[in-house]
């Protein structure tokens, strides 16, 4: 995270944001290059005024933000069949991440696992164009081997050429921007992060992806409006023609992430 984002989280302690959106922003952000959202597309009460009345959770998700990060993937497989419905009921533009599966990165930690990973991407195939990239999240338990690491990615480069991020928490990780590079991977900014320096993007700079776990207490806590409006400066900067920029929120415990989203959205539109 940039010294401007530290800086303004040490200004002041965070606080909830609230902004009112009326009807005529209630359209997806016309920016092609950032992709806003949460992990998930849960809508907390109190944002039900920001979204249409009719159609299914993500239905009326979709027709506000833009791009969200499928978690339960990590936790368990989904049918192609929920994903070819995912699909079908977001617009033209809309964008998933999708996690992968915890037994390729915390049970087989990278190792011996084509079958596992073979499965994975024959399901989120079905997303079709609506596939805009995947995430690796590892476990603070596994450090960074560069050959155990040129393997993997060799093995998922074979099977998928897309965009790919990566959030590592050993700080042995940090290491690897060359390798990261080489396949194309780029390395998430964490807020907060477990590594010294995992709050800046790093590894491959095609693709920029931020993911906002929501501080100081992680999962629930709200991020003060000045906070978002440096990130929205930033945002703004990395931003580029051919390079997509994700920013998604996973501060969902306590329905922080729909109003965060929201709020910088608006502050994106300015």
């Amino acid at each position: 995270m940039s010294r401007e984002l530290r800086k303004a989280r040490k200004s002041k302690a965070p606080a909830r944001c609230r902004v009112d959106i009326g009807e005529e922003e209630v359209a997806m952000t016309k920016s092609s290059h950032i992709r806003l959202g949460c992990a998930g597309w849960s809508l907390p009460r109190d944002a039900w005024r920001v979204f249409p009345a009719q159609g299914t959770h993500l239905e009326r998700y979709a027709q506000v933000l833009h791009a969200t990060e499928i978690n339960s993937s990590f936790y368990r497989p989904h049918r192609p069949a929920t994903y070819r419905k995912w699909a079908a009921s977001v617009p033209e533009g809309f964008s998933f991440c999708v996690k992968l599966p915890r037994q390729i990165s915390h049970e087989k930690r990278l190792r011996d696992c084509t079958q596992e990973l073979e499965r994975f991407l024959s399901e989120v195939s079905e997303l079709g164009a609506g596939l805009g990239c995947l995430l690796l999240q590892l476990p603070p338990s596994l450090p960074y081997e560069h050959t155990l690491a040129e393997a993997f990615f060799a093995e998922l480069r074979e099977r998928y050429g897309g965009d790919l991020a990566l959030e590592p928490r050993h700080a042995s990780w940090l290491e690897a921007d060359a390798q990261l590079r080489h396949w194309r991977i780029a390395r998430a900014a964490a807020d907060p992060s477990r590594l010294p320096g995992g709050g800046e993007p790093g590894g491959w700079p095609g693709l920029r992806y931020y993911r906002l776990h929501g501080a100081p207490r992680i999962y629930h806590s709200a991020y003060a409006t000045e906070w978002l409006e440096r990130l929205a400066d930033e945002l703004r900067r990395c931003a580029q023609p051919g390079v997509p920029c994700w920013c998604i929120f996973d501060n969902t415990a306590s329905g922080a992430a729909t109003e965060n989203a929201l709020a910088l959205q608006a502050m994106l539109r300015c």
